[in-house]
């Protein structure tokens, strides 16, 4: 039972590390994520056991991956140049229409074909 506490303290150590990097209040990051800032008080202090999708949506608000949230404060976690890049399409990719989206998937395999 400790392991999992443990667990939780550490997920949560790393969330409000990543949300005081942005200079996010628990209230902002809550509004961000549709959650109460007592819910994210509760998951940074270890208390609650969040949900994955709460996780994701977490995630999402904090513009991280997911994975992001379990690079634990006392750990290094390098996100390499082509992951950055990556993020920075998906972001542009979830505001663009279907049509849009479908002719840079296109443009996209012409590119990296044209590459081979």
């Amino acid at each position: 039972m400790n392991e999992d506490r443990e667990v939780l303290k550490l997920v949560g150590a790393r969330i409000r590390a990543l949300r005081k990097e942005r200079g996010y209040s628990q209230e902002s990051l809550g509004e961000k994520g549709g959650f109460h800032f007592s819910y994210i008080g509760q998951i940074e202090r270890g208390e609650k056991n969040v949900s994955l999708v709460n996780l994701a949506k977490i995630a999402e608000s904090l513009d991280v991956n997911l994975i992001q949230l379990f690079a634990y404060v006392e750990e290094e976690f390098e996100v390499t140049e082509t992951e950055t890049l990556i993020n920075e399409l998906v972001d542009i990719l979830r505001s663009a229409n279907p049509v849009s989206i479908r002719l840079i998937i296109n443009v996209t395999k012409q590119i990296l074909l044209d590459n081979k």
